[in-house]
């Protein structure tokens, strides 16, 4: 305990907590949505494959945001990015209780691009706090930056509850207070102190440019203009990842060559994209398949997401000491397994949760099993890495939702669902199988991987 306050005395420690504040309430308005859509439905009408649409595109937002913003990192102050970012996710919540109706489904659909936009904080929050510390407590102080995933737990206990006694739209509400505290830590204690280059006002123009390119497809989807049925929702993912690809600079695009970014991409896209796509969703999951109240299901919903969480970090600590390559073996075995005996058994209410207990620690610990890989194979390119591999595992968490609502539409029931993400990771499983050999000769961390500078070392513990 004496090491780990000396530690975070070396810095700049209200910074640190400005950027926690920071990430942990973007990443709880990133999944709003979640716990308040069983209020949402008994409002506006909506099929099985809307509703998981409509939890799934926040996450879709985020992911292709954080990609953009992180770039406008790069040239610009993180404390402005930071309190514009704040000021963007709360729009929903201001909007949302001062209608003086029910809003329409396209108009939830675009508040959902913004919600994203607190999804996307990590890639300004975590190296805010990196620039603050000296390189050799950055695991550490990243590590804490990085524990704002528990925002996901405040959905749960919260919006619930609020939802049941004010209504849907004023629970959303309750979101400025959280977003407002951050602001403040940001506005008073927040200081980048990265080194910047390149032109602030050619990648600003880059997110606005994908901000409303994304508004404009999220809407394109339910009118039919991306193609009939669920052709426009599968492809949304792949149109919003070439818009963000082509407002970047080229040196995005060198390492998509690489037949190991999509692999570690496709690993990244099971565990974080499970994590955040099933916080997104098993809300709906319970409520419709047990007929689960629905604070109770926001309850478990928040139990879930804690346990992935908290788990990852001893992802990471499992990974430095068996190789990243071996923790990945079991994990992805195990996730896969998980979501077999899901579909095979749908099992009875108690066994469902404890399948999803463990779905849930196999998400977490493969989350930090995953990084530990990244600046072994891509030395002196680990900032740039996390940004494409947190972009996959936001894309993976976009088609979860919205493939078991597919799934619930056209079978009446989840097993196709679970069926399609336990094969998936079936086939991670093999694939990491069959680069084992290559992949174990540079799982050993070079010397120098610990000293790639901040911009680096933030992106080891981003998402």
């Amino acid at each position: 305990m004496k090491n780990l306050l000396i530690s975070l005395r070396s810095g700049d420690w209200r910074a640190l907590l400005a950027c926690f504040l920071y990430f942990d309430t973007g990443f709880t308005v990133w999944v709003l949505y979640g716990p308040l859509a069983p209020f949402i439905a008994k409002d506006i009408a909506m099929s099985p494959a809307q509703q998981g649409f409509l939890v799934a595109v926040p996450v879709l937002a985020a992911a292709i945001l954080r990609v953009t913003l992180g770039n406008l990192y790069q040239s610009a102050d993180g404390r402005r990015i930071a309190l514009m970012g704040i000021s963007l996710s709360a729009l929903p919540a201001i909007v949302l209780p001062l209608l003086p109706g029910v809003p329409s489904y396209s108009l939830l659909l675009v508040l959902g691009v913004f919600l994203g936009v607190g999804g996307a904080s990590f890639a300004i929050a975590l190296p805010i706090a990196g620039s603050n510390y000296p390189p050799r407590v950055q695991g550490l102080v990243l590590g804490v930056a990085a524990a704002g995933n528990i925002g996901a737990v405040l959905d749960g206990f919260l919006f619930p509850g609020l939802a049941t006694h004010f209504g849907w739209q004023k629970a959303a509400g309750a979101a400025v207070i959280l977003l407002a505290v951050a602001a403040v830590a940001v506005f008073l204690w927040a200081r980048d102190r990265a080194p910047k280059g390149g032109s602030a006002v050619r990648a600003f123009g880059g997110f606005v440019l994908n901000l409303a390119g994304l508004m404009l497809l999220v809407l394109a989807v339910p009118a039919g203009l991306l193609g009939q049925g669920r052709t426009g929702v599968l492809l949304l993912p792949v149109l919003g990842a070439l818009l963000a690809i082509a407002v970047l600079p080229s040196k995005y695009r060198t390492v998509l060559a690489e037949r190991d970014t999509w692999v570690i991409m496709l690993i990244y896209s099971i565990t974080f994209g499970g994590f955040v796509g099933m916080s997104s969703y098993v809300t709906l999951l319970l409520t419709n398949l047990y007929q689960m109240p629905k604070v109770e299901a926001g309850l478990f919903m928040a139990l879930l997401a804690f346990t992935g969480a908290m788990v990852r970090p001893l992802g990471g600590w499992a990974a430095d000491r068996i190789s990243g390559v071996r923790a990945l073996l079991a994990l992805l075995a195990l996730i896969s397994l998980c979501d077999l005996a899901f579909a095979i058994w749908m099992p009875p209410l108690g066994s469902g949760i404890a399948l999803l207990l463990v779905l849930y620690l196999g998400f977490g610990l493969g989350n930090g099993a995953t990084f530990q890989l990244v600046p072994h194979r891509w030395q002196g390119k680990t900032g740039l890495m996390s940004g494409i591999i947190g972009a996959a595992g936001g894309i993976g968490g976009f088609y979860l939702p919205v493939v078991m609502g597919i799934a619930k539409e056209s079978t009446g029931s989840y097993q196709m669902g679970f069926a399609t993400f336990g094969a998936l990771a079936g086939c991670a499983f093999l694939l990491v199988v069959a680069l084992r050999a290559q992949w174990l000769r540079w799982a050993v961390l070079a010397p120098e991987a610990a000293g790639h500078g901040e911009a680096a070392l933030a992106g080891l513990h981003a998402e």
